[in-house]
């Protein structure tokens, strides 16, 4: 038992090539459940959706289970943060056969994309087996943040307002409402609707001005390359450095064998 709990957790946390594949595998069901959240805001009594739903909750809670079996903690465990949003999506997805689909199971499902997030950075910052995620694993993490971003956003927008506004009636509405709010284009055909939709408009527009801007422009600037240098052990170099900026450590040949 020992040994399959030992190699369990090098699955779950290790920076293997096996690892890294079972976690994208797992992060292609993370992607299908975000896909089904989008899907369900269309068909929200749809058989087959539900089906699916009831899968995945299968499928969630046994990776759930597992992960606290092998986890070192098992007290600390329940209490972080992501296991707490694990836990509550887990929740939603079995929500079919003993409750109606409430308002806030939206939002609870909406937040599996932190983990999805959590997922897709561990790879882009674990994966040693691909030369374009490690070479533009910057730009790769500026996509990512800027998609979890619009996507919550999205979610609060949908959660709050779908019951509330006639021009906001699945995710689509919401992602649309969102975008051109944050880019401050502001067609007006949609309009938020009471006194928590325009608190959320103004949420919306302060994160547009400061946040959505940082990650846009964190996706087009120059990438970086990574590699510690010997001598003084800086991480980060300029893409087509030739000697360390830092200690003058000549680095061109040493980053291409890296």
């Amino acid at each position: 038992m020992k040994s399959l709990k030992r190699k369990l957790y090098k699955l779950f946390y290790g920076k293997s090539y096996f690892s890294i594949v079972f976690n994208n595998i797992m992060l292609i069901f993370n992607i299908s459940l975000i896909f089904l959240v989008l899907a369900s805001s269309f068909y929200p009594k749809n058989e087959l959706i539900i089906s699916i739903e009831l899968f995945l909750g299968i499928l969630f809670l046994l990776e759930y289970l597992l992960r606290f079996w092998v986890s070192k903690d098992k007290f600390l465990f329940p209490f972080k943060f992501l296991n707490i949003v694990d836990l509550l999506v887990i929740l939603s997805l079995f929500s079919p056969i003993f409750l109606h689909n409430l308002g806030f199971l939206r939002l609870v499902r909406s937040l599996q994309v932190l983990r999805l997030y959590n997922l897709s950075s561990f790879g882009v910052r674990g994966h040693k087996h691909n030369k374009f995620l490690v070479r533009n694993k910057e730009v790769v993490t500026g996509i990512l943040n800027l998609i979890v971003f619009v996507f919550l956003m999205s979610s609060l927008v949908y959660s709050f307002q779908v019951d509330k506004n006639s021009g906001i009636n699945n995710y689509i509405d919401a992602m649309y409402f969102t975008l051109s709010t944050l880019t401050t284009t502001g067609f007006g055909d949609i309009t938020p609707t009471g006194t928590e939709g325009r608190v959320l408009v103004i949420m919306i527009m302060i994160f547009g001005i400061t946040l959505f801007i940082r990650l846009a422009k964190s996706i087009f600037k120059k990438p970086k390359n990574f590699y510690t240098c010997k001598t003084c052990g800086l991480k980060r170099h300029d893409f087509d450095a030739i000697h360390c900026k830092h200690c003058g450590e000549v680095i061109k040949n040493a980053m291409l064998d890296y």
